[in-house]
């Protein structure tokens, strides 16, 4: 398929589907044209490379551990080195303290949303 079509399917603007090839997260094979002619099986691999930015991985080592991608969600990395474990481990923990500050930052928001629902609704029945 050629990159609009890939565009449209993924929901992935045809500049980010270049940027992920340039950076060795997905590949296309070339036609005599010269256009870019993407396998069906890159619309679930941008799934996956999307899922995983959006985890807060960084594409170098969304590139190591693509090819232990066998399906959305599972990682199989059989041959893991410490460094990259140690990584991992890390990006774990950021993510995580991501989480609690994102939690903390709707809980304030939903006690703020309370309160002036509630002083709205009494200044109505008042």
């Amino acid at each position: 398929m050629r990159i609009g079509e890939l565009s449209e399917r993924t929901g992935t603007s045809r500049r980010m589907l270049r940027y992920y090839e340039e950076h060795g997260l997905i590949v296309a094979e070339r036609c005599q044209n010269g256009y870019r002619d993407y396998p069906e099986s890159t619309v679930d691999r941008v799934a996956q490379v999307r899922g995983l930015l959006d985890a807060g991985l960084p594409t170098r080592i969304i590139k190591q551990i693509l090819p232990c991608l066998d399906t959305p969600r599972t990682i199989y990395f059989p041959d893991a080195t410490p460094e990259m474990l140690a990584v991992l481990e890390q990006e774990r923990d950021r993510m995580t303290d991501r989480i609690r500050c994102l939690t903390r930052n709707r809980d304030a928001i939903v006690e703020y949303l309370d309160v002036v629902c509630r002083t709205r609704s009494q200044a109505a029945t008042c």
